[in-house]
């Protein structure tokens, strides 16, 4: 099955990637409540069993049966990297790092994506694309510049979360062939599940401690397992397969500046001018990386691919 995306936009799709971004942003949140009392593994053992519990219930309705073969090294390379690897490192990072600092890093993953979408699936990188990830990038580097705390970062914790990042970007480009051959929960599903066996070392880690933890830290844990796990990442694969994964990393740029709104509305953290200026950067470059030519969207509008210019078909 090939695993061209469509060039006919689809709403579903960019609805699907809207609903992973503000789940993703809202994660934030919760996982500076929930790592107050649990550990980094812990924490995403934690979060992977509840997702995986709720995407097996979904996987078990839907009676979509197994991935077929050619899908499952996608799927365990983004279970091991992505929600196995990437959830802990990231998790022992914004340890180490202040928020600033991790979002900074991490943002760094998106260019990666679209690096390795190039090298290794052929996708094209568009002048529009790379545009938006350069204005997008500087309002992340705003953004963490502004939110960053004097000392509050460690080379160490630099470097976990520039492994969290290099774990996203090779998870989420492996995904792509995968989904070629099996749906949206199918991938997710069984991603899931791998990345939680990885984890099951932090299985003591976990009874110890939501044995002390407070309710609130434990409904936290299992939100992040619920909706920034088990529905976002199903939505993320599903406009995964309709796009390219270079593209699909532009669009997590909005999750700064969307971290920076919930802080303000949640937490009560009033963003400064800076921090306001490097949302806006990161919201004007995911406009730009995801528009189109006037040209082809016409064309796509119309349902046609592009051709031969009239002329070169009258000298045909």
């Amino acid at each position: 099955m090939s695993t061209t995306p469509s060039r006919r936009p689809d709403p579903l799709a960019a609805a699907a990637a809207t609903v992973t971004v503000v789940l993703w942003a809202s994660a934030f949140v919760s996982i500076r409540s929930a790592g107050e009392a649990y550990s980094p593994g812990a924490l995403a053992l934690g979060r992977l069993l509840s997702g995986a519990l709720t995407l097996g219930v979904l996987w078990l309705l839907r009676r979509e049966g197994l991935p077929p073969r050619p899908a499952w090294r996608g799927i365990a390379v983004s279970g091991l990297l992505w929600f196995g690897f990437y959830m802990v490192v990231l998790n022992w990072g914004e340890q180490r790092v202040d928020a600033g600092t991790a979002a900074l890093v991490v943002n760094v993953g998106p260019i990666l994506i679209a690096l390795l979408g190039a090298r290794l699936l052929g996708d094209a990188l568009p002048p529009r694309l790379l545009a938006g990830m350069a204005v997008s990038f500087a309002g992340a580097v705003t953004v963490g510049l502004s939110m960053s705390g004097e000392g509050g970062a460690s080379l160490f914790g630099v470097v976990l979360c520039l492994l969290a990042a290099v774990a996203y970007a090779g998870g989420a480009v492996a995904q792509k062939p995968a989904l070629g051959h099996a749906s949206a929960l199918q991938v997710t599903t069984f991603g899931c599940l791998v990345g939680a066996v990885l984890c099951l070392p932090f299985a003591g880690q976990l009874v110890r401690e939501a044995a002390v933890a407070p309710v609130s830290a434990t409904l936290n844990m299992v939100y992040l397992g619920v909706f920034p796990t088990a529905l976002a990442f199903t939505t993320w694969a599903y406009a995964l397969a309709r796009t390219t994964a270079g593209r699909m990393g532009a669009t997590t740029y909005a999750v700064p500046a969307l971290v920076v709104l919930m802080s303000w509305l949640a937490l009560g953290e009033v963003p400064g001018p800076l921090t306001l200026a490097g949302g806006a950067l990161c919201l004007a470059g995911v406009a730009v990386s995801r528009s189109r030519r006037r040209a082809g969207a016409a064309r796509e509008r119309a349902g046609t691919a592009p051709g031969p210019r009239r002329e070169d078909a009258d000298r045909a």
